[in-house]
């Protein structure tokens, strides 16, 4: 099993020091992730899960971790997550399958209903 918390205290640490290092370009990052996440047509949850399926396509554990547990607080399900996650692997083929692991992962640290 992967230690998806480690994941996510990497990538935290990683955004405060980014944010340390050149504010301005956090500053401009921040907001812009804040506005395509936020509730609109699409409810947040399945923003979420879309930002999960790029993860996995993209081989980003880290981005899996935050996104999943973003998404469980939001109210998506294990089955919401796996079901939308899946939908990388026609795109990114055996990696991206291999990389369903951090998914699963994910689901189970952060207890998705």
């Amino acid at each position: 099993m992967t230690d998806i918390r480690d994941y996510l205290t990497q990538v935290q640490q990683t955004n405060t020091e980014i944010a340390e290092f050149d504010p301005e370009v956090w500053e401009t990052f921040l907001p812009m992730v804040r506005s395509i996440s936020k509730a609109g047509a699409i409810p947040a949850k399945y923003k979420e899960i879309m930002m999960i399926a790029l993860a996995v396509a993209d081989h980003c554990p880290f981005c899996i971790a935050m996104h999943t547990r973003i998404a469980i607080e939001a109210g998506a399900t294990r089955q919401e997550i796996m079901e939308g996650a899946l939908t990388a692997v026609p795109m990114g083929g055996g990696p991206a399958m291999a990389y369903m692991r951090y998914v699963i992962d994910a689901c189970n640290e952060f207890e998705a209903p």
